[in-house]
C-alpha cells in the first residue's frame, strides 16, 4: 500500500485516525503489544454490545480515548466470568498501546506469585518499582484465587505505590462489598478500595456469558 507523503509528517494519533500507520508506527505498536504480554490481542470494535446491554458503547468509547489515564483514574470491571470484562480490558490495553503508553497486562495469580517470589529473595523493592512504573497496569482475575494475608498485603503496597499516579484496571468477578473475605484481610481490602474506588469508574457486567452462548449454539 502507498503511503501518501503529507502523513509521515504526522503524529501517531492523526495517522491512526487516516488509518494509516508508517512501517516505522506499525514496527513499534507490534513491540508495544508483544512487551504489555496480552494472552490475546483484542480489539474494542470486535465487543458485542448488542449481546451485553449493560455495558455502555459511548463510555467504553470514551475510555479508549485514553483520557482516564491523564487523569490517573482507574477502571473496575465486575461480573461473572465469561460477560467480557477481559476482552474489554485488553482492548483498552490495546488502545493505550496504540497511543504509546506503557501498558501490562497480567494475571492476579501470576502478579501475587511474583511478588512473593522477590519478597522471598529479598528484591522486592527492585520488582515493586517496576510494576509501579507502567502508565497502566491491567491485572487480571483478581479474587478467582483467594490469597492469605501476607498476599492481600503485597497486593496493597503496590496499589498503594500506583495510588493518584499511574491507572489500573481490575476485572473480578466479586462484588466489591466481598472483596475482604476473598483477600481473607479486611483491613487491606479496605486499604485498596480505598486508593481504586476513589478515581475509579466502576462498571458492572449483568448478562449472558459469551462462552456458554457459543457453546450451545
Amino acid at each position: 500500500m502507498v503511503v501518501p507523503r503529507f502523513l509521515y509528517s504526522l503524529g501517531f494519533e492523526k495517522t491512526v485516525r487516516y488509518g494509516v500507520l508508517t512501517y516505522q508506527q506499525q514496527e513499534n505498536l507490534k513491540r508495544r503489544i508483544k512487551r504489555a504480554r496480552f494472552p490475546v490481542e483484542k480489539q474494542l470494535n470486535e465487543f458485542n454490545y448488542q449481546f451485553q446491554p449493560s455495558v455502555k458503547q459511548q463510555q467504553i468509547e470514551e475510555f479508549a480515548t485514553t483520557s482516564f489515564l491523564n487523569n490517573q483514574e482507574n477502571i473496575i470491571f465486575i461480573g461473572s466470568p465469561g460477560v467480557g470484562k477481559t476482552h474489554l480490558a485488553i482492548g483498552l490495553g490495546v488502545e493505550a498501546c496504540k497511543q504509546g503508553i506503557r501498558t501490562l497486562f497480567i494475571n492476579c495469580h501470576e502478579l501475587i506469585l511474583r511478588l512473593t517470589t522477590a519478597q522471598q529473595k529479598q528484591h522486592l523493592e527492585r520488582v515493586m518499582r517496576r510494576y509501579e512504573r507502567y502508565d497502566l497496569l491491567i491485572i487480571d482475575e483478581l479474587g478467582y484465587l483467594p490469597m492469605a494475608l501476607d498476599e492481600a498485603n503485597l497486593l496493597f503496597q503496590l496499589i498503594n505505590g500506583r495510588y493518584e499516579r499511574k491507572s489500573t484496571i481490575i476485572t473480578t468477578n466479586i462484588p466489591l462489598s466481598s472483596w475482604g473475605t476473598v483477600l481473607h484481610n479486611p483491613a487491606a481490602a479496605e486499604a485498596i478500595l480505598d486508593r481504586l474506588v476513589y478515581h475509579s469508574h466502576v462498571i458492572k457486567i449483568k448478562g449472558k456469558s459469551y462462552r456458554l452462548a457459543a457453546a450451545r449454539s
